[in-house]
């Protein structure tokens, strides 16, 4: 795109209707915010993805389960959120073994309950502003179109005073409200694609938490018996 074009698109955002331009400077706000929130999310998940494996090597390499625990309770602010489950859990049997619980079935579901507890937590952080990608990626476009209607209507209501109407009477309005409609296209297609692509990982990382506390009870029950 070379320079002349950008002044171009420029002078038609300068000469737009006041409401076309609150359009536009609603999406380019929404735009941004959309951008920082993918980064962010970006940024969350990965980690989480890194902490979890880091995790399950440690925990299915056969060390101690005590040494495991300290090490979580001992580094709670970099921990991921297997860890963090693993704390619940392990801190719940150890309690109930404290108490001397002889009800095998009683205490794991016990540990259960304080595991999914921890685990609900942690995948509703991982899902939070989320639902904020979806509502750009579905909005967007539409409120875009509105600028475009309402810019439309006001070139045309122009001709009213014209005698002659003509192509390039009215094209440079309507070029002025299209730029409403590239603009919450651009908000709305990476918002969509990241709110797919985040929402997928967010579901992988949530099985395999469910997958853990499934086979970290079983292991529990075991030494119950």
């Amino acid at each position: 795109m070379n320079v002349a074009t950008d002044i171009a698109i420029i002078d038609l955002i300068a000469q737009a209707s006041l409401i076309v331009k609150l359009v536009m400077a609603l999406l380019a706000y929404v735009s941004v915010m959309s951008w920082y929130w993918i980064f962010r999310k970006w940024f969350q998940l990965r980690d989480a993805r890194k902490k979890t494996d880091q995790f399950e090597r440690d925990f299915w390499s056969g060390g101690d389960l005590n040494v495991l625990y300290q090490n979580a309770v001992n580094d709670r602010l970099h921990s991921g959120a297997l860890e963090r489950i693993f704390e619940a859990g392990f801190r719940e049997f150890t309690k109930l073994r404290g108490q001397g619980a002889r009800d095998s079935a009683t205490a794991i579901d016990g540990v259960r309950r304080a595991m999914r507890a921890t685990c609900q937590r942690e995948v509703d952080d991982l899902d939070a502003h989320l639902s904020f990608l979806a509502s750009v990626g579905s909005v967007s476009p539409y409120v875009g179109l509105f600028g475009t209607v309402w810019g439309i209507m006001n070139s045309f209501r122009g001709l009213a005073n014209m005698t002659t109407a003509t192509l390039s009477a009215v094209a440079p309005g309507i070029a002025e409200a299209l730029v409403a409609t590239a603009i919450g296209l651009f908000a709305a297609i990476p918002a969509v694609v990241a709110y797919n692509r985040f929402a997928h990982d967010v579901d992988r990382i949530s099985v395999r938490l469910e997958s853990f506390m499934e086979e970290f009870s079983n292991i529990l029950q075991r030494q119950l018996k």
